[in-house]
């Protein structure tokens, strides 16, 4: 879906709404039309093939909350959010987490 998305809109990037009309789900942008400031924390990017990465953003009230938690980025079924770029194929991106284990957590199963 993402290598679709990039071809039809050119480079791309997620930031992990905070709620409000959208919900909280991982939006798809084209790269470039959110705005982004001081308060969004780069995760990382997306390594999805041939053409640049996708960065992932987060706010940084967020980032506290989920600073501890492994994010997967997942495409289900289901109608997405109505900015997101995927909302009219009939799936939704979604975030999955789990929580990362600490240098001293000894039981954690490993990753």
């Amino acid at each position: 879906m993402i290598r679709d998305l990039r071809e039809r809109n050119g480079p791309l990037m997620f930031h992990q709404s905070g709620g409000c009309c959208d919900g909280s789900a991982p939006m798809c942008y084209p790269d470039g039309d959110l705005i982004l400031g001081e308060n969004d924390v780069h995760l990382g990017d997306l390594d999805v093939g041939e053409g640049d990465p996708v960065a992932v953003w987060m706010t940084r009230e967020q980032y506290g909350a989920w600073k501890h938690t492994h994010i997967t980025i997942d495409l289900v079924k289901g109608r997405g959010a109505g900015f997101s770029l995927e909302a009219p194929t009939g799936h939704r991106f979604l975030i999955r987490s789990r929580l990362m284990p600490t240098p001293t957590d000894t039981t954690a199963c490993p990753i």
